[in-house]
């Protein structure tokens, strides 16, 4: 690990940390003796049975009444209406809540990198987690982080929170992405790079360079890669051309694309890509991405190849609502968040399975507000079920390792990664943006909710 990195994380970790231990649940010490890690986690030994007046089951669709969640350590060992309560357990009282698993976004950046998201290491490493931790205590339990550029401090951001040094929700997360960034060149006033090889240096210009900066990301300990294939600025126009069509430029060839996805799936990583339409768009569905993304310009050739691949479609809006007036400054006959939108009917109507993702970054797309998206799916078609859905198993399924066997849905066997409402998100969806209590792995990292919290 480069010794400048893992000092500017351990600066950021140590602080923070401190910080968060006076209002999260106390834990028993880490596992060195220093209490550093483990914190942060549910001891093993842990008992705790949760009163839940009303409980999504994320499968069907449905809510339940009445049922009680018993977990031991990190995860839930028993869900009924007729379960024992043993005489050592944590009650905790949501008897007047909707109990949820906790929601999964599957597209982030908690650290954009350049000079928009942190000058130095250790300053990105501090926007990266507390980034990561706004989006938990929303109630997002996990996250996939698809592109935190200038280093991969979110390797080792994702390690520090699976060990219990810092709060944080489970994470994914591609390093940086290995091609030229879809959009104007960031700024780095710098003038040189924190990584300079394929991926910072975007060389992927061969399908065998593209084979090399695979390998690369999976060598610093990513779960994914991050490609973008159609760019959207050509010359000096942004998003739109003068004559108001969307820019979708493509990057990468589709030889390209065809040898980063092989090469990701032989190591066991798997692939996302940001595409806008054209080229770009179609060299990804035909390689057969994990996670194609935005797909603004979908039509129905895009749709049957989705549905044929067996595909899922990671339909963003906060990254589009957030910018409505930047595409309407660059003259376009329509918005991102309308091609967004009729992408989304299409996609919908045909069966295509719909993954949640903000694109939240750090600065003028909040962390932390993705829920607000639910409304906008339900606007659109879904049912409110239908709409929460997307960030539970919907999510699962496509991330890497097979998560959809241990979150998504609370079941026996499953992590205790459980957040609760006031109200009933399916009669009013908008509920989702006012999560009160959020526990992950059986650690309760926020509780506002509860009545008799702590009570034995």
């Amino acid at each position: 690990m480069n010794v400048r990195r893992a000092c500017a994380l351990s600066a950021a970790v140590v602080a923070l940390a401190a910080a968060l231990s006076l209002t999260a649940q106390e834990s028993t010490g880490g596992r060195d003796g220093t209490g550093a890690r483990g914190r942060f986690r549910a001891p093993a030994a842990q008992v705790v049975a949760i009163r839940a007046g009303r409980l999504f089951d994320s499968r069907a669709g449905t809510l339940l009444t009445g049922q009680t969640i018993l977990i031991r350590g990190e995860r839930i060992t028993e869900i009924g209406a007729n379960v024992s309560v043993p005489r050592d357990a944590r009650v905790i009282d949501l008897s007047n809540a909707t109990v949820m698993p906790g929601m999964i976004d599957a597209h982030v950046h908690v650290n954009t990198g350049g000079n928009r998201g942190g000058r130095t290491p250790a300053e990105r490493a501090y926007i990266a987690l507390a980034s990561a931790q706004t989006d938990l205590l929303a109630g997002f339990t996990t996250v996939a982080d698809m592109d935190s550029r200038g280093g991969f401090n979110t390797v080792d951001l994702r390690d520090s929170i699976n060990l219990g040094m810092v709060l944080g929700p489970r994470m994914q997360v591609v390093g940086q992405s290995l091609n030229i960034r879809a959009s104007n060149a960031y700024f780095d006033e710098s003038g040189e790079r924190f990584y300079a090889e394929f991926t910072e240096g975007k060389n992927v210009n061969s399908p065998w360079l593209a084979r090399a900066a695979v390998r690369e990301a999976k060598l610093h300990g990513v779960d994914w890669v991050k490609i973008y294939t159609s760019q959207d600025f050509e010359g000096p126009y942004h998003l739109f051309m003068p004559d108001g069509s969307l820019i979708t430029t493509p990057s990468l060839t589709s030889e390209e694309v065809e040898a980063i996805t092989d090469e990701a799936h032989r190591l066991g990583l798997k692939v996302a890509c940001h595409t806008y339409g054209g080229e770009g768009m179609r060299s990804c569905l035909n390689a057969g991405v994990d996670a194609p993304t935005h797909l603004l310009e979908l039509d129905d050739a895009g749709v049957q190849v989705l549905l044929e691949k067996k595909l899922p479609f990671v339909c963003t809006l906060d990254d589009l609502l957030y910018q409505v007036d930047e595409d309407r400054k660059a003259g376009g006959k329509t918005t991102r968040i309308a091609l967004a939108e009729a992408a989304f009917k299409r996609a919908l109507r045909a069966g295509v399975t719909i993954v949640f993702g903000s694109g939240a970054t750090s600065d003028i797309i909040p962390h932390g507000i993705g829920a607000d998206q639910f409304k906008y799916y339900v606007q659109w078609g879904m049912t409110n079920a239908q709409a929460l859905q997307t960030a539970y198993l919907n999510a699962a399924t496509m991330l890497n390792y097979h998560w959809e066997k241990d979150i998504g849905s609370l079941e026996p066997g499953k992590f205790a990664d459980i957040v609760a409402v006031a109200g009933d998100p399916l009669r009013d969806v908008t509920e989702m943006q006012r999560v009160k209590f959020v526990m992950k792995g059986g650690y309760v990292a926020r509780d506002e909710l509860s009545h008799g919290a702590g009570q034995r």
